[in-house]
Order: structure tokens, then sequence, then C-alpha cells
């Protein structure tokens, strides 16, 4: 039985939704570190900041701030990428991106906050360690996982015989609505053949 061999030309439809984002907040480290034994704390919101953002550098993350009353005291940050992506404004705890950050590359960054006396660089409260989240944007392009599929079927074979299966992939965050799905369509040999969402 003679066989018809198959080339189809497939196109790609990526679903572009706007994914919400969802802001938490936490307070971070309480911690006893007078000897006055007062209670001190780590305040702030979970650090965030939406990838490839396209308006001039540098770009606000966020904001560390401690509870410790003093008119010498100064932020500064520590870890990955600080002081080089990441710099704090050491008077107001304000955190900037000065690098426009890319999720797929690095989803998040862990930092270090510390606060301490400027005319002498003691510690003023604990280290507290935070995290800045990266959150995606629909911005990359579905691509077949190779460059051609071949695909085969007998001749007088019924309707909605399986001739091949196509697969694509999207490096966009697929916990994100939409950001990652991916559809299929015949653009060449539609009046013979139909794929469906699975490929």
């Amino acid at each position: 039985m003679s066989h018809l061999i198959l080339l189809f030309s497939l196109f790609l439809a990526p679903a572009f939704a706007d994914g919400g984002s969802q802001k938490s907040t936490q307070n971070l480290c309480s911690n006893d570190v007078s000897h006055k034994r007062q209670k001190r704390d780590w305040i702030w919101n979970q650090m965030h900041i939406k990838e490839e953002i396209d308006t001039p550098l540098p770009h606000h993350v966020g904001k560390i701030t401690s509870s410790v009353r003093n008119n010498n005291a100064k932020y500064i940050i520590e870890g990955e990428y600080a002081n080089t992506i990441f710099k704090v404004e050491e008077t107001s705890g304000d955190v900037y991106a000065f690098e426009r950050l890319d999720r797929e590359k690095k989803a998040e960054y862990e930092l270090t906050a510390l606060i301490i006396d400027r005319t002498n660089n003691r510690s003023l409260e604990r280290p507290s360690k935070f995290i800045i989240k990266v959150y995606d944007i629909n911005d990359n392009a579905p691509v077949f996982v190779q460059k051609v599929f071949n695909g085969s079927v007998p001749e007088m074979s019924p309707v909605g015989t399986s001739v091949t299966k196509v697969t694509a992939v999207d490096a966009d965050d697929p916990t994100v609505s939409g950001h990652a799905t991916v559809t299929y369509q015949v653009t060449r040999g539609g009046e013979y053949f139909t794929v469906d969402d699975s490929g």
C-alpha cells in the first residue's frame, strides 16, 4: 500500500494576555538587638519589578524601612548584584534597579538589608534578607522544538487519522495566565489537514 508523505507549514499564534500581579505585604525579621531589649523591626512590602520596563533608568523597586530612630542611620544592601544592578538610597531606603531585567534570564534576586551608624559603621539592626521578584511580561514568541516535522498517512485513511505531532515551547512564565499558551494553525494544506491545540 502506498503512503502519501506530508510536509506542511504551521503558524504559531501565542495567546497573549496580561497577567495580573498581586502584591503581598509581609513583616520580616523581628529582632531583639539592644541592651534595653527594645523590639525593632524591618518593615517593607515584598519587592517586585516588571521585566523589560521601557522607561528611563533607574527603576524604583521598593523601599526598605527599619523602625530604628537614629540621625546617623544609613541603609546599605549586600548580596546578589547589590551596588551594581541594585542600589539603595542610604537615607530613605528606596531601592532602585539600574538595568532592565529579563525574567527569562533570572526570575528573582536575594539581597540583605542593613542599617548602620555612618559615624562608626556599627550595625543598628540585625541584617535581614529579602527577595526582589521579576514579574513576567508576554514578550517571547513560541518556537518549534525542531525545524521540520515529517508525517505520513496511508492513502484512503478515514477522516481524523493522526499524521504527526508537532511541538512548540514558549519561554514566558507558565504560571501567568496566557503567557506561555501555544496554539497551532495550518497555514497551507488546510483543505486536507487540521491541527489541534495539542499539536
